[in-house]
């Protein structure tokens, strides 16, 4: 079975074709221009994971939302998970942009930053 997909680690997006035997196991990566290709086709198929953007709500704020990220790629299969914990957040304002809003999210390795600063209501 030959799987297709456009590698992102770099601007060029490669067209990557990967060719997969019955048990799922990858037996070759093609198209590819440059090594990192075929470690995002290999972490693609073996482990995917994402960063996170979504936004936390904030009580007390000047705005009603902060906009964060997670500072390292969490597995996409904890996604959905990550999601519906963070809907529950609320944290306090004032928040200044680089904040580590929720430390070593649900044991994932990485932390949920605020990406802007949000002051408190005068």
């Amino acid at each position: 079975m030959i799987k297709k997909l456009t590698c992102i680690s770099c601007p060029i997006g490669c067209e990557l074709s990967v060719t997969l035997g019955e048990n799922g196991k990858i037996l070759k990566i093609e198209g590819n221009r440059c090594p990192r290709g075929v470690d995002y086709a290999t972490n693609e198929f073996t482990d995917p994971k994402r960063i996170l953007t979504i936004s936390v709500r904030v009580e007390e704020g000047e705005m009603e939302l902060v906009s964060t990220r997670t500072d390292k790629p969490i597995p996409k299969k904890k996604l959905n998970e990550i999601i519906e914990y963070i809907k529950k957040l609320r944290v306090n304002a004032p928040v200044k942009r680089g904040d580590i809003i929720v430390e070593n999210i649900l044991e994932t390795g990485s932390n949920l930053v605020a990406t802007r600063t949000v002051n408190k209501k005068d």
